[in-house]
């Protein structure tokens, strides 16, 4: 079958909208994220949505609307089911693997055309890091530079999924490298190099091999600790972007339980009672999946045997150790109904960051169709209130 091309020449446009279409939290955000993010038609997965209780039934929903989209030449949702419908398949399943090559596979064939030819607007790089290759898109804008913003994913993204974003900030004016690094898309499936809290390495590794300087880094996700992170390290990073509130991965995480569990949780890992907190964590896993994939895709990104030891990893993904170390401007944003994260942990952030050059925190809401985590109803409302930051922040 030969794959017919995605046409560049016709204008960048972001989508927006916020749908109610899975009961369960994590499955409704994600499906949203299959919409707005990947390259999905609403229509399609309104269709499936209620038909989704467990991980299983995620997978077979999702790679049947990519087959069916594929049959009918429908080739951007059916990347975006392709990719997708790996995102809750699990360490050990051979299924992961193949659909995340599927997926990349039809996505390079069908946007082609941005990164070769006439009307070539992407480079697409490598950067040498450890014993792995860090890919990298480069975008330079076609009239005045506004700046350069060097711009990275989290937990579980793939740098594919903001082919859009990273086009749109540079029509906006501005030189691009987005990058994956250790845990992320392919740095991790392809080449096995997992998750790094000393951000920094990744990023020194970009910077030295560009040789930039006076970069805006932007994080999204975990990457509201990780870009932060690095900022404290590297002074070449001038602004800072935390798209979302991130102080500590830990309290993140157990921040959206109920107030018995937090206590419990916290005197339960004082005490090292590994085989209770891992009886307690199963117990609750069985019950919501949520926690089930946040266990299980956590143990598999950040090389973890069990929850005990997943949870304390993730107690190294704190800004705290180093806050005082960030001396750039920074801006914060966040999403008042967030599943992930209660954004009300800002306060605790901003207590933390007593020595940064300036501090901006936008609270984005339901009322703006982004109050999901990551805004992910309303990106290029986010994307123009970082633009216009930078360039007023000087």
């Amino acid at each position: 079958m030969s794959i017919k091309k995605y046409d560049v020449t016709q204008p960048v446009s972001l989508k927006k909208g916020v749908y109610d279409l899975n009961k369960e939290r994590n499955f409704n955000y994600q499906l949203n994220r299959v919409i707005n993010w990947d390259g999905g038609r609403y229509e399609d997965v309104a269709m499936i949505a209620d038909k989704i209780k467990v991980s299983a039934d995620w997978k077979r929903e999702l790679i049947s609307l990519g087959d069916t989209a594929m049959a009918e030449e429908r080739i951007d949702n059916a990347i975006a089911y392709y990719r997708m419908s790996e995102f809750f398949m699990y360490d050990g399943d051979p299924d992961k693997r193949k659909y995340y090559e599927k997926a990349t596979k039809l996505f390079y064939e069908y946007y082609a055309d941005y990164f070769e030819g006439e009307n070539k607007r992407i480079d697409l790089l490598e950067v040498p890091y450890e014993n792995v290759k860090l890919p990298v898109m480069h975008l330079v804008p076609t009239d005045e530079k506004k700046g350069t913003i060097l711009i990275h994913g989290g937990n579980d993204s793939y740098f594919e999924e903001f082919l859009f974003t990273v086009l749109y900030l540079q029509e906006k004016g501005f030189e691009v490298y987005m990058f994956e690094g250790p845990g992320q898309g392919g740095v991790m499936r392809l080449q096995g190099m997992h998750f790094t809290h000393e951000w920094e390495r990744p990023v020194k590794a970009v910077l030295d091999h560009f040789h930039l300087d006076d970069v805006t880094i932007i994080g999204i996700s975990l990457g509201g600790y990780l870009a932060p992170r690095a900022a404290a390290f590297d002074k070449r990073i001038t602004k800072v972007v935390a798209w979302s509130v991130f102080p500590c991965f830990q309290d993140v995480i157990v921040g959206v339980l109920p107030e018995g569990a937090k206590r419990a949780f916290y005197t339960l890992m004082k005490l090292h009672a590994r085989g209770l907190l891992n009886f307690v964590f199963g117990m609750k896993a069985k019950k919501d999946p949520l926690i089930d994939w946040g266990l299980k895709h956590g143990m598999y990104a950040y090389e973890a045997k069990d929850a005990y030891e997943y949870a304390k990893k993730l107690k190294l993904y704190d800004l705290e150790p180093v806050a005082e170390l960030i001396t750039q401007d920074m801006l914060i944003v966040g999403a008042n109904k967030d599943h992930f994260i209660d954004y009300r942990l800002i306060g605790r952030e901003i207590n933390m960051l007593k020595n940064v050059k300036s501090l901006t925190f936008r609270l984005f809401t339901d009322k703006e169709e982004a109050e999901n985590h990551c805004n992910v109803g309303n990106g290029k409302l986010v994307l123009d209130e970082i633009c216009s930051w930078i360039q007023r922040i000087e």
